[in-house]
């Protein structure tokens, strides 16, 4: 069980009011935990100092040592540009993000770290009458991966790529349009909590034209409305321990909140599972433990015409000038991720994979030229009609896959019980 330091608040320096939720990393910038619904910060060690809090709309704070006082975030002011207002050809709103997001995989025996940057992009109609679906979910138009792999014996090694998908940022999209609690609807300055079944689930604060929606999905079945695209996770018992999401929106002059008001939203997962049954990509079915930690800032809006939103859809633009855009009220990466980026950025790629052989045994095997006479098409045409090729390929890369696995594991006890020279 999680214990609490109750005399070291996180909480908003121009009302006082405690930030839950608020992401604690330590100095390796490691997810340590998040503040609790009063704003109090989890007991962490003093090995781990010092450490950022961050908390999205808010400058980052760092606190060199254990302190027993209150830890005010200042308000940032962010600046969006200006968004041109719907007319009746513009119908589809096009909004363009920066992701920063850091995950966590751990096995029984390895652990590996992700930090990533991307930029998405969403396409939201603006009814349903626009004869054009688009997406709510980030389409990646431009990545960056920083992975770190460390094991049980000491290995601390570094890549661009890994062979597992365990980010969670893929799966989190932009909220539904939403009701203002009416006790904030008509106020400029106030606070309200929904309770779930067992726990508070919402906490909207209302500061003028801002609102922030602090939601934790776990705490009540309705909270799962916020992040539609997981409930086949939920359905499937997928074992979550944490589940946090906040909202930021500006400009608010209705009695909702809606994709068009938003400014940002970032969250934070805890996740138990097997690898295949949880991310479904992944071809290893062993236990995972995964965390992720993400920040999404919105970097323009704009409303365009069906026929622009098809040619985004259809990638019509050149790709080589997507790139990372990271906003100015992005805070710095912490040292220890800068670090992890200028590794990964010395690797000399090429050295790597002429140094690589191959197993043959993992490759296709040749049998020289094919004969292409008709009868041998039609044969090869059955085959795959009735799923024969594909069965026999499945069964020979298994087979080529057992015979490898044996011999390394032959290998491997041998070089063990070599005498040491």
């Amino acid at each position: 069980m999680e214990s609490w330091a109750y005399d070291v608040i996180v909480a908003d320096s121009a009302t006082h009011i405690p930030l839950p939720n608020a992401s604690i990393y330590d100095k390796d910038g490691i997810p340590v935990g998040l503040s609790n619904r009063n704003g109090a910060l989890p007991e962490i060690t003093h090995s781990r100092y010092p450490i950022t809090i961050r908390y999205l709309g808010f400058n980052d704070k760092s606190v060199m040592s254990r302190c027993k006082d209150t830890v005010f975030l200042s308000e940032r002011a962010s600046e969006l540009p200006e968004m041109v207002v719907e007319s009746r050809r513009h119908r589809v709103l096009h909004v363009l993000a920066y992701v920063r997001e850091y995950s966590t995989l751990t096995t029984y025996t390895d652990t590996v770290f992700l930090f990533r940057e991307k930029t998405v992009d969403y396409m939201l109609p603006t009814d349903n009458k626009v004869k054009f679906k688009g997406w709510s979910y980030p389409r990646v138009l431009a990545c960056k991966s920083y992975y770190r792999f460390s094991n049980n014996n000491g290995l601390d090694s570094v890549s661009d790529a890994s062979r597992h998908h365990f980010s969670w940022s893929d799966w989190i999209g932009m909220p539904p349009k939403t009701p203002i609690p009416m006790r904030i609807k008509n106020s400029r300055i106030s606070t309200d909590t929904l309770r779930g079944r067992y726990s508070p689930t919402e906490m909207w604060h209302r500061k003028n034209d801002k609102i922030r929606v602090e939601v934790d999905v776990l705490a009540d079945t309705a909270s799962r409305r916020w992040v539609p695209r997981l409930g086949d996770f939920f359905r499937r018992g997928l074992d979550y321990e944490k589940f946090k999401v906040v909202f930021n929106y500006e400009n608010i002059v209705g009695d909702t909140v809606s994709k068009s008001d938003l400014e940002g939203y970032s969250f934070s997962i805890e996740s138990n599972g097997r690898g295949h049954d949880m991310f479904r990509f992944n071809k290893i079915n062993e236990p995972f433990y995964v965390s992720t930690d993400a920040d999404i800032y919105i970097l323009d809006k704009e409303y365009i015409t069906v026929r622009e939103a098809k040619k985004w859809d259809k990638r019509d633009f050149d790709i080589e000038e997507i790139g990372i855009y990271e906003p100015l009220d992005a805070p710095p990466l912490t040292s220890s991720v800068l670090d992890l980026v200028e590794r990964v950025n010395l690797l000399d790629k090429d050295r790597i994979r002429l140094d690589f052989i191959p197993d043959h045994r993992l490759m296709g095997n040749n049998y020289g030229r094919r004969n292409f006479r008709i009868g041998h098409r039609a044969l090869s045409l059955l085959k795959q009609l009735t799923g024969i090729t594909l069965y026999k390929s499945h069964k020979n890369f298994n087979n080529n896959w057992n015979r490898f696995r044996k011999e390394r594991h032959n290998r491997n006890r041998q070089e063990k019980q070599a005498p040491a020279i």
